[in-house]
């Protein structure tokens, strides 16, 4: 009896050896793992972020964090339930709007008698709610269109017209080529691959018949591009930036380098009445001649970074509208802290705190109507821009003009009326950054496709992008959008009320 309990005792210590070593090497492998996810968002998020595009980061992250819930989810089916031996997770599960339906199910236990022979009734209930999918389901529309005729006469036949259709004896409803532009601009899933997605539900369509909905409604939707671009420029303020579009050059095996040069409007931060929206305009080259023929009818501010190609906007001898250019603290702030991330740099990191305070006051600020901002900014902020202008001054003089800091201070110093002209206008904006963030969607497609076939492609490419992205700056579903729009142009809307094809002026708003 001795040696028995001996023996139950020395193995119940070595299963409790045995967990803490399970325990000890999953606690090791989720620390790992987490110091990585801390890296990464560093890297990504962190203070070099002004030379990190946070998008080459998401993959890594997504796989890191899919290796952790797999730990956590091993480590919960090892785990009586009631004996948690890991530590609770601080997790978003996010949230259930209220505007998606909802099935209701009701679980009843299985008798509702007691064991006292008494019948059970309701005290209360637990009500949870899980997220479902249905996954997405194509359907064939079938259109019948009898045919009458009178047995007494012979007047002909009575026949219903055939509805418009987008493709002439085509395939595709407008809902179906709505939902191929949305996945490929917005979704970033190019033609081929929805092509393989749709073969799983036995429909055989080649990448080619998808590119030709695509032409036809990208063909359909210029006026409509035209009336947004049209709108933009009657507006007093706009942001303006360009990035760079590879195009297949036909007639060789490589590509050549264009630009989408992106128009936006958000006067959402000093409470403007104009909605919001962007234009994307393809171009072959970068030179300032293709800023100024889009913006050929613009008068205004200008808030753009500090490419030297806009100066042409503003030369003595040009001859058009007066266009004022406000210029980007975030590029200026931006040279700085390169120079920072190579070592001690004393005067460069006292330039980025005191572009620091201009933000956090601008953050107060947001919001408030442009007369309330500029008074803010002439009680707050003027004295510092004063103050930092003698701090440029200074160090200009004392700083190797062809270092790096020198370099800085430079172009600093090169773009400074434009830089403090947000203190004469509460609805200038301190940086650039509105516009570069409506850029990084065509950015993301550009990387997942490679190029785009030819110049032709690039402008479909601009026009579809220009109203997917206004949609989402209004709260619109560009699916529903686009549905909607693609079946009005298909039966005949009025080419005088085009304005009403808009994003901002459909009616089918989303929650945001």
């Amino acid at each position: 009896m001795l040696i028995a309990a001996q023996v139950r005792e020395a193995a119940k210590d070595v299963a409790i050896a045995s967990k803490d070593e399970h325990i000890a090497r999953r606690d090791e492998r989720i620390e790992r793992l987490e110091k990585l996810v801390a890296a990464f968002k560093q890297v990504a998020f962190g203070r070099k972020s002004e030379k990190t595009d946070p998008d080459q980061f998401d993959l890594a992250l997504e796989d890191l964090e899919t290796a952790m819930a797999a730990i956590h989810a091993e480590d919960e089916a090892d785990t009586p339930a009631g004996n948690s031996i890991a530590k609770p997770r601080i997790i978003n599960r996010g949230s259930l709007p209220k505007h998606l339906p909802r099935v209701e199910e009701v679980i009843e236990p299985e008798s509702l008698i007691c064991a006292c022979g008494g019948c059970l009734h309701s005290i209360g209930e637990d009500v949870s709610e899980r997220l479902d999918v249905i996954p997405a389901q194509f359907r064939v529309i079938v259109t019948r269109r009898p045919k009458y005729a009178c047995r007494t006469c012979t007047d002909g036949v009575v026949q219903a017209p055939a509805p418009a259709r987008l493709i002439q004896a085509g395939l595709p409803t407008e809902a179906t080529i709505a939902h191929v532009l949305v996945s490929k601009y917005a979704d970033h899933l190019p033609l081929y691959r929805q092509a393989q997605i749709m073969s799983r539900q036995g429909i055989d369509l080649d990448r080619s018949t998808l590119a030709d909905w695509v032409g036809r409604a990208a063909y359909e939707l210029r006026p409509v591009f035209d009336a947004l671009i049209a709108d933009l420029k009657r507006s007093s303020k706009l942001f303006m930036d360009e990035t760079r579009a590879p195009v297949l050059d036909p007639g060789s095996r490589k590509t050549k380098t264009g630009y989408f040069w992106a128009l936006a409007r958000d006067d959402r931060p000093w409470g403007g009445g104009a909605p919001p929206g962007v234009a994307f305009t393809y171009a072959p080259g970068r030179g300032g001649i293709h800023a100024e023929r889009i913006l050929k009818g613009f008068s205004g501010i200008l808030q753009v970074d500090g490419y030297a190609g806009y100066n042409r906007l503003i030369a003595p001898e040009r001859i058009g509208p007066d266009i004022r250019l406000a210029y980007c603290w975030a590029h200026a702030r931006r040279k700085l802290v390169e120079i920072t991330g190579n070592g001690s740099a004393p005067i460069a990191e006292d330039g980025i705190k005191r572009i620091g305070k201009l933000y956090r006051i601008e953050a107060e600020l947001r919001g408030l109507g442009p007369e309330a901002r500029l008074e803010g900014r002439l009680e707050r902020s003027a004295l510092l821009v004063a103050d930092m202008h003698a701090w440029l001054i200074h160090n200009r003089a004392r700083v190797a003009t062809k270092s790096p800091l020198g370099e800085a201070l430079a172009y600093l110093a090169k773009y400074w009326d434009g830089l403090k002209l947000f203190l004469n206008d509460g609805r200038i904006e301190i940086d650039n950054n509105s516009v570069e963030r409506t850029i990084r969607p065509i950015a993301l497609n550009r990387k997942n496709v490679l190029f785009a076939g030819h110049d032709a492609a690039a402008e479909n490419w601009a026009t579809i992008a220009s109203l997917i992205k206004t949609c989402k700056f209004n709260a619109v579903d560009p699916l529903a959008y686009l549905t909607a729009t693609l079946t009005a142009i298909v039966n005949g809307h009025r080419q005088s009320c085009i304005d009403e094809l808009l994003p901002w002026n459909y009616s089918g708003r989303t929650n945001g």
